[in-house]
C-alpha cells in the first residue's frame, strides 16, 4: 500500500509538475544524439589529422621570432636566375602576393621575353610607366635594369639568387640536355669540360645555358674574355642594383636573411623545394625505364612528342681536374659566386651567428610540422606520374625527372588551400594567378600552351611560319631596334657573338 501510494506521488510529479513522460523521454533521447554526435566529430578530427576549427597556418609558430616595427615589403622585384632553388623562391613570392591580394608583373606567355633582354611590353596589362602599380616581379627573364624601373615603383626591393657554378652546370646540363647543341653533341658533362670550345658556338641559340649562365641572367655579356676589371665592373652593377644576393647552397640562412630584409612571417619564408630533379633513376624499369622516355617526349614538346623512345640518362660525373676547367670556363660566374658568397657570410655575421642558428632551427621545424601536415608520406617527394591530382603534376623537361608532392588527405578548406599554395607549380601557379587578374583573357590555344610549358621551362626556341618557313623571335620587343638591342642595360656594348646569340641566326631544333 505504501509503495503504491509513492508510485502515484511520483506520477504526479512527473507528469503534472514536470511534465508528461513523453516529453521526458525525447529529451533524454535528443541528449544522447548530440552526445554521440559530438564524440563522432572529436573522433573524425582525430582521424583527419587536423582540427576542424584550428589549421595549423593560424598557429603563432607561423610569425617567427619578433621583427620589430618595421614593416613589410610589397614592392619586390625577384630576378629568377636558372637552376639556383629560384623556383622554390617564386613560390613564397606567389603565395605572399595571392594572400594579400597583390598584383603581379606577369609574362604575356610564361616568361619574360627570355632570353631577349627584357622589355616592359613583355608584361601583361602595362600600360606605360608607372600607368599601373605593380607590386610582385619575379618570372625568368634576362635583366635589364632601365625597362625593368618602367614597370616597377621606385622603393622597389630588388633580390636574386647563386649557386656554385659547378653544382649548376651538372643541373644545367641535365636540364637543357636536348636544347642546348653545346650540351647535346658532348658524350658527358666531363667530356665537354675537357673540352668545350670544342662543342661550344656562341651563335647558337640556347648555348647560352652552357657558359656564365648567371652572368647572362644578370644581362651582362656572357661571352666576354674574362678580365679582372670587366669583372669588377659587372659586380659593380649588380651592386648597385640588388640589394640581396642569397647563395641555393646555404638556403635556410638564405631564408632568414630574406624574411628580415622583407619584414614577412616566418611562414611566407618556409617551404618545400620545388622542381627539384631526381637524383638516380628509379628502381622500376631501370635506366631505360618508361619515365625516360615521357621525360625525352616532353623535351620535344609539338615536334613528334608522341613518340616516347627511353634515352639514356646524362652523365653528369667530374673529376677534379675537369671541376677546375669549368671554373675557367665560366670564370665570369665564379667570379661572381666568390664575391656574393663573401658579402652573404658578412651578412650572416653581422646577422649574429647565434641568432641565425636559433632562426633555421626555428625554420626546419616549422618546415618539418607543415610537410607533416601537408603532404602525404610526411612529405616525401614523389615522380609526377604518381601524383594522383593532374592539377599539381610538375611539368617534365630534358632526361631527368622532376618531382612534386601529394596532399596529405582529409584536410580541412582552408589548410587545404594553404598546402596546396605550397606545393603548386610554377606554371599551374602563374596560370592561377593569370586568371585572377585578367578573368576576362582568352585562354591560349594548344600550341600556345605547349611553345608556353617549353619557355616556362627556361627553353628558348622559334617557331616556324608554315606558309612563309621564316624565323620569328619569340617575345621579340616592340618597338625595339637593333641599335638598342646592341647594349647591356649598364651601356656597355654587346660583343658581335652576343649579338649573333639574341638575333638568333641559327635555327636549332628539338631532337
Amino acid at each position: 500500500m505504501f509503495f503504491r501510494r509513492r508510485a502515484r506521488m511520483l506520477r504526479w510529479l512527473v507528469c503534472g509538475r514536470l511534465g508528461p513522460v513523453w516529453m521526458w523521454k525525447a529529451l533524454l533521447l535528443f541528449v544522447a544524439i548530440a552526445f554521440a554526435g559530438q564524440l563522432l566529430g572529436v573522433i573524425f578530427n582525430k582521424s583527419s589529422g587536423q582540427p576542424a576549427a584550428h589549421s595549423i597556418f593560424s598557429s603563432s609558430d607561423g610569425h617567427g621570432p619578433s621583427l620589430g616595427s618595421c614593416r613589410p615589403h610589397t614592392h619586390i622585384m625577384f630576378l629568377k636566375t636558372h637552376k639556383t632553388a629560384s623556383s622554390t623562391v617564386l613560390n613564397m613570392l606567389y603565395r605572399f602576393g595571392e594572400e594579400h591580394h597583390l598584383r603581379f608583373a606577369l609574362p604575356l606567355g610564361y616568361q619574360l621575353g627570355y632570353p631577349l633582354p627584357f622589355n616592359a611590353h613583355r608584361v601583361k596589362g602595362y600600360r606605360g610607366p608607372r600607368a599601373v602599380e605593380f607590386h610582385i616581379m619575379g618570372n625568368h627573364m634576362r635583366f635589364n635594369r632601365p625597362e625593368v624601373e618602367k614597370v616597377m615603383p621606385e622603393d622597389t626591393f630588388y633580390f636574386s639568387i647563386i649557386r656554385d657554378p659547378i653544382a649548376l652546370a651538372e643541373s644545367s646540363f641535365a636540364y637543357y640536355k636536348e636544347v642546348a647543341p653545346a650540351f647535346r653533341k658532348a658524350k658527358g658533362l666531363g667530356d665537354f669540360a675537357n673540352d668545350p670550345k670544342k662543342y661550344y658556338d656562341p651563335r647558337l641559340r640556347n648555348n647560352h645555358y652552357a657558359r656564365n649562365l648567371l652572368w647572362f641572367d644578370f644581362g651582362l655579356d656572357h661571352n666576354a674574355n674574362f678580365s679582372m676589371s670587366l669583372a669588377k665592373h659587372g659586380e659593380d652593377v649588380i651592386r648597385r642594383t640588388f640589394s640581396l644576393i642569397l647563395v641555393s647552397e646555404y638556403f635556410d640562412q638564405s631564408m632568414i636573411l630574406l624574411r628580415h630584409a622583407l619584414c614577412w612571417p616566418l611562414d611566407a619564408v618556409v617551404s618545400f623545394s620545388l622542381n627539384a630533379r631526381q637524383q638516380k633513376p628509379g628502381s622500376i624499369g631501370g635506366m631505360s625505364g618508361s619515365w625516360m622516355g615521357k621525360a625525352a617526349a616532353a623535351a620535344a614538346v609539338g615536334i613528334g612528342a608522341g613518340h616516347s623512345n627511353a634515352k639514356t640518362p646524362p652523365n653528369l660525373s667530374l673529376t677534379e681536374d675537369q671541376r677546375e676547367k669549368l671554373r675557367q670556363w665560366n670564370a665570369l660566374d665564379w667570379y661572381l659566386y666568390k664575391a656574393f658568397n663573401q658579402t652573404f657570410w658578412e651578412k650572416i655575421n653581422k646577422f649574429g651567428q647565434t641568432q641565425m642558428e636559433e632562426e633555421v632551427a626555428l625554420l626546419k621545424m616549422r618546415r618539418e610540422e607543415l610537410a607533416h601536415a601537408c603532404l602525404r608520406d610526411g612529405g616525401k617527394p614523389v615522380e609526377a606520374h604518381r601524383i594522383r591530382d593532374k592539377n599539381i603534376r610538375p611539368f617534365q623537361s630534358g632526361l631527368v625527372k622532376i618531382l612534386g608532392y601529394e596532399l596529405q588527405p582529409g584536410l580541412d578548406n582552408a589548410t587545404r588551400m594553404s598546402c596546396l599554395r605550397m606545393i603548386r607549380p610554377e606554371i599551374q601557379y602563374k596560370d592561377v594567378l593569370d586568371s585572377k587578374q585578367f578573368p576576362q583573357a582568352i585562354k591560349a590555344q594548344p600550341w600556345q600552351q605547349n611553345q608556353g610549358l617549353m619557355a616556362a621551362a627556361g627553353v628558348s626556341f622559334l617557331r616556324q611560319d608554315s606558309s612563309r618557313k621564316t624565323e620569328k623571335e619569340p617575345g621579340e620587343a616592340v618597338g625595339r631596334t637593333l641599335e638598342d638591342r646592341k647594349k647591356d642595360w649598364d651601356g656597355n656594348i654587346l660583343t658581335r657573338n652576343n649579338q649573333t646569340l639574341i638575333r638568333g641566326q641559327e635555327k636549332e631544333r628539338f631532337r
